[in-house]
């Protein structure tokens, strides 16, 4: 790129290469401003018979192009691309969805110092109308061999982000307490219709059970025949693994586990089954307070119908000591 003063007449269309000030010192322009026409009357009433504008070369792409082209080679799903001022493009979620992100190759995008991009935490919730992520390039241009380097990689791992939809899932719930059926229900109902409604979610199904290996498994099963997107399990009593009353239940009903512990804080003692790809949930104490556990972490992923595996909750560990 180089610095070019120009007659103003002929500027427009042109980005301004500096910030143009009134005589007093108030900013005109700002730097990075494509001129328009009535940016060439304000400017001829100001006195400016030049401007000094950014002219692109050969073996270069102007900003706008390379955000608006890689933003689009980037992501994928639920969402839009907006384009914004000065080299940068919005990515917007469309419906309520959950952010998957591949950090890996995000990582290696960021690397070039010419292009970036910012997104939401991994397997975050986004509310339709929120952004997810933003795409800003250097100022005015990028070389033309940082954007097809970058473009390569795009087209050879694919998307970094993929804005999953969240529809209209069906949350089946069991309630259990040692000494009374309902007593879990009563406790931990209002605590878990808030958690839900954080993700445009609701209890679809709900079954309380004595927390006995037979009755929570009957009561599991019954559950699991309607095809819920989830099932979450909340126990009073605080179960500590896959060989306690809940975990033999979960398995007594042909459940796989995938994972036991996750390096979350509060929510270490996640417990993670599937049966066949409906996800069934165990979270000792974490339906007990409305405070972000492990349970929020998990839920937007599994809500959008994703297959959560062991390796991604053991991923969990940075960022997870949420409190």
């Amino acid at each position: 790129m180089k610095a070019q003063a120009v007659h103003v007449g002929s500027a427009v269309g042109q980005v301004l290469c500096a910030p143009i000030f009134h005589v007093g010192g108030k900013k005109l322009l700002a730097k990075g401003h494509q001129i328009r026409e009535e940016d060439v009357r304000l400017l001829s009433l100001e006195g400016h018979a030049e401007v000094v504008v950014a002219v692109i070369e050969a073996d270069e792409i102007p900003e706008d192009r390379a955000a608006l082209d890689l933003a689009t080679a980037a992501a994928c799903g639920s969402l839009e691309i907006r384009l914004a001022a000065g080299g940068r493009v919005n990515l917007i979620a469309t419906e309520n969805c959950c952010l998957l992100l591949d950090e890996a190759v995000l990582g290696r995008f960021n690397e070039s110092g010419n292009v970036s991009i910012a997104t939401m935490p991994n397997f975050s919730f986004a509310a339709a109308g929120q952004r997810l992520a933003s795409v800003k390039t250097a100022p005015f241009m990028i070389p033309k061999a940082d954007f097809l380097k970058a473009q390569r990689l795009l087209k050879t791992k694919g998307p970094i982000l993929q804005a999953r939809p969240i529809q209209e899932p069906t949350v089946a719930i069991l309630y259990s307490d040692a000494r009374e059926a309902e007593r879990a229900r009563r406790l931990y109902e209002g605590i878990m219709r808030t958690r839900l409604e954080r993700f445009g979610a609701a209890a679809a199904f709900v079954l309380t059970a004595i927390e006995d290996e037979n009755s929570v498994a009957r009561a599991l099963d019954h559950l699991l025949r309607a095809r819920p997107t989830m099932v979450l399990m909340a126990s009073t009593t605080a179960p500590a693994g896959p060989d306690d009353t809940v975990g033999r239940a979960i398995q007594k009903v042909g459940c796989k586990l995938e994972s036991f512990l996750a390096p979350v804080e509060p929510g270490n003692l996640l417990l993670l089954s599937y049966a066949g790809d409906v996800p069934v949930v165990a979270a000792p104490g974490c339906f007990r307070s409305p405070r972000p556990n492990v349970v929020d972490l998990v839920l937007p992923p599994l809500l959008a119908n994703y297959h959560l595996t062991a390796h991604e909750v053991s991923s969990l560990g940075h960022g997870g000591l949420l409190s």
